[in-house]
């Protein structure tokens, strides 16, 4: 019969070793999830580079305060999107003001959106329709979907990191499913 050791959330126990100071521990909960952290970021920000910053500020918060992670609140790793997706939630916010006063920089945008000789192709142009129409989706629909989908999440768990309810993430999914087959279909 397995310990209660044993079936504890492995991302958990790192972030109690963590918490000791573990450097270790923190090295291995880095390398299970900073790629999808980074890819979710960076998916949901529409910048690579934002997406590195962000896993970086991510795994800061997780060393600073491994201790305040309640494992009876839901997984570790739900913990993690959730600080993520909360980061991506601030930084779009900070851009938002920023354009607002005009003070924004939109010269990484206009490099992304630039075409290329490999954007001819139609399998390039479906991912960038694809691209394009989850950068447009609202915030909530658009973080609800990448969690899905980037994050590898089940729906408990984007509620969870989202902080709403089951029902209201599966109606962002279905949203936001709704609306990229549109726009899809429209091109």
């Amino acid at each position: 019969m397995p310990t209660d050791e044993t079936q504890r959330d492995p991302d958990a126990l790192l972030l109690e070793r963590i918490a000791s100071g573990d450097q270790r521990a923190f090295s291995a909960l880095a390398d299970r999830h900073g790629r999808g952290i980074r890819i979710f970021a960076a998916r949901f920000l529409g910048n690579a580079e934002d997406g590195a910053d962000v896993a970086q500020e991510v795994f800061l918060t997780v060393w600073r305060k491994a201790s305040g992670f309640d494992p009876g609140r839901g997984k570790a790793s739900t913990w993690l999107y959730r600080i993520a997706a909360n980061r991506c939630t601030d930084i779009g916010r900070r851009r938002a003001v920023l354009a607002f006063f005009g003070l924004d920089d939109d010269t990484r945008q206009i490099a992304a959106d630039a075409p290329d000789a490999e954007a001819i192709l139609s399998g390039r142009q479906a991912l960038a329709l694809a691209r394009r129409g989850i950068s447009e989706l609202p915030a909530r629909q658009r973080m609800a979907l990448l969690l899905s989908v980037a994050a590898g999440l089940d729906t408990p768990d984007i509620a969870k990191a989202m902080d709403t309810s089951r029902g209201s993430v599966e109606q962002l999914l279905v949203r936001a499913r709704r609306t990229l087959r549109e726009t899809v279909d429209r091109a």
